[in-house]
């Protein structure tokens, strides 16, 4: 090859991964918003009024809104293209800025986080298979990459800015939701210009979101770890900024919104470091991390340190973004171009779907019991489920060498 075609083709390269690096902006836009509102939440109590048990139910409308939106966004993405879901769902996340920045009631705020649920299911759908798209099969690894870090990098930062804006700015409940509509409009421009891919597909549009037969246990292994380390990242987002008020007697929001942005923050940077693992061995250290992260949650509630409930939530986001990044690196991998986007949309629904269920009963249990008990019991639930993810993690990984 000439010194000419060299360059060529490397500038091709580069060119090819600044694509797929800026396809996977939506993704960052839309998952700032999800965590954005989490150190507003408390003015939102002290302003209108309501219980940590009714905090966690409109924490959780947001997980309503995902599992409306993912058994649709998944099909229609991969039968009618990526910006025929993509559109709709920065739109729903610019209308959910709308509502959130004139919040005046419970209702407000619900219809807003079911809205911000929409947006993130159509986006992580949708999303995520568009960046792979633009990868090519030449691509999947680092797209799967791009698609990750970028939600993580839209969970961390979105939080620690909302933070800073609460403790520093005046009316943050308006600027930081004017702030994200402009980060949300750009989203829109870059979604305009990726390819609209259509495939041929049969059978019903609205369904549980689901992968090929031959997947199944693909899609079973990837959960053994997401699920468990979405629940511990919901439960400290839920419940963190009300841990820190009521256990450890500090109401910086700054520091609500920069434990966020740490526990994120470690999600998106150990992506980077073990992004050439196999899927199997992200997966089986996914859970391990996401069991200690929850065991030292129980041990800074008892020792009321915040230097532990850090550690914890360190932990906790590297669980968190290991298993994203195992589980939708083996269905990328794995799973045909024809249902990829619902195979995404499947191992979210599945994943957010026990992150909702379990911190909102947790909070109704700390107005019963105290948030110290209730902390604890979701910590060793978690804890149990990862660590018998980890059994099971590593049973299918053994069959699989042993056929190979």
């Amino acid at each position: 090859m000439s010194a000419v075609q060299h360059t060529g083709t490397a500038g091709r390269s580069r060119a090819g991964q600044r694509s797929v690096w800026l396809a996977a902006w939506p993704l960052t836009a839309v998952f700032m918003l999800s965590n954005a509102p989490t150190p507003l939440f408390v003015l939102w109590q002290h302003r209108i009024g309501f219980g940590t048990g009714t905090l966690t139910v409109v924490f959780a409308s947001y997980i309503g809104g995902l599992l409306v939106a993912l058994p649709v966004a998944g099909v229609l993405s991969d039968r009618y293209g990526r910006r025929t879901v993509l559109v709709p769902a920065v739109l729903s996340a610019l209308l959910a800025c709308l509502l959130y920045a004139t919040a005046g009631s419970v209702a407000a705020l619900l219809a807003a986080r079911l809205l911000t649920g929409l947006a993130v299911g159509g986006t992580v759908a949708a999303g995520m298979a568009a960046v792979s798209d633009i990868g090519g099969p030449e691509r999947r690894r680092q797209a799967s990459l791009a698609g990750s870090v970028a939600m993580g990098t839209g969970l961390a930062s979105g939080p620690l800015l909302a933070g800073c804006a609460a403790q520093l700015l005046p009316a943050p409940t308006v600027t930081v939701f004017v702030a994200e509509a402009v980060l949300l409009l750009s989203a829109l421009l870059v979604v305009r210009t990726l390819p609209q891919v259509r495939r041929e597909g049969g059978g019903s549009w609205l369904r549980m979101p689901s992968v090929p037969r031959p997947n199944r246990r693909d899609l079973l292994v990837s959960l053994a770890a997401y699920m468990p380390g979405m629940t511990g990242t919901s439960f400290l987002l839920a419940l963190g900024p009300s841990m820190l008020a009521d256990l450890l007697g500090t109401t910086n929001r700054i520091v609500a919104g920069g434990s966020a942005f740490v526990m994120f923050g470690a999600s998106t940077a150990v992506q980077f470091f073990v992004s050439r693992w196999r899927p199997h061995r992200l997966l089986a250290v996914a859970t391990l991390s996401t069991a200690a992260g929850m065991l030292l949650v129980i041990l800074a509630v008892r020792a009321e340190s915040i230097w532990l409930l850090l550690a914890a939530a360190v932990l906790a986001g590297t669980g968190q973004g290991m298993g994203q990044l195992g589980g939708f690196s083996l269905l990328n991998a794995r799973v045909p171009a024809l249902r990829l986007a619902e195979s995404n949309a499947a191992l979210s629904a599945w994943g957010y779907l026990f992150a909702g269920i379990l911190p909102v009963g947790t909070g109704y249990l700390s107005d019963a019991k105290g948030i110290g008990f209730s902390s604890s019991l979701l910590g060793l639930v978690v804890a149990g489920a990862a660590l018998t993810g980890t059994l099971f993690v590593a049973r299918l990984g053994r069959q699989e060498e042993q056929t190979a």
